[in-house]
């Protein structure tokens, strides 16, 4: 099994975990002691300033940006890249979306998606079923 091994690294970008921009993406623009990074996310409205780094989860994505670099640089590497829909096609940001969109169901929305997977392993259980018996007729003869 390979182990790819996420380094904080200039352009990095990464997920804010917790604190006031919770949920954004930003891009490590400074790495200030081994405590502390530079961030700035230009596209999700994330001023530059400072963050602990066990704010942050790396995310697989590395924009070249130069040290300390500017806003208007860092914007135009993030739109050529096109940063903002690689990352909500990845499966991280869809179980994310999944995860808000779920806890903003009602009573009866979470009634709806019970029935409805109740609907779907009944599918699955009698083809599971008919499988089996036919498996077990095969092994008969």
């Amino acid at each position: 099994m390979v182990l790819k091994i996420r380094k904080v690294e200039i352009g990095r970008v990464a997920y804010i975990a917790y604190g006031d921009d919770k949920g954004k993406l930003c891009v490590i623009v400074d790495v200030i002691d081994q405590n502390r990074v530079l961030i700035e996310g230009p596209c999700t409205n994330v001023t530059r300033k400072q963050v602990n780094l066990k704010a942050l989860q790396l995310t697989q994505f590395v924009l070249k940006v130069p040290r300390s670099g500017r806003q208007k640089v860092v914007r135009k590497m993030w739109e050529k890249e096109n940063i903002s829909k690689k990352w909500s096609e990845t499966i991280w940001a869809k179980k994310i979306a999944n995860r808000e969109k779920r806890a903003t169901l009602t009573d009866f929305d979470r009634f709806k998606l019970m029935k409805a997977k109740q609907a779907r392993n009944r599918l699955i259980n009698t083809e599971f079923g008919k499988l089996k018996k036919a498996a077990k007729k095969a092994a008969k003869k």
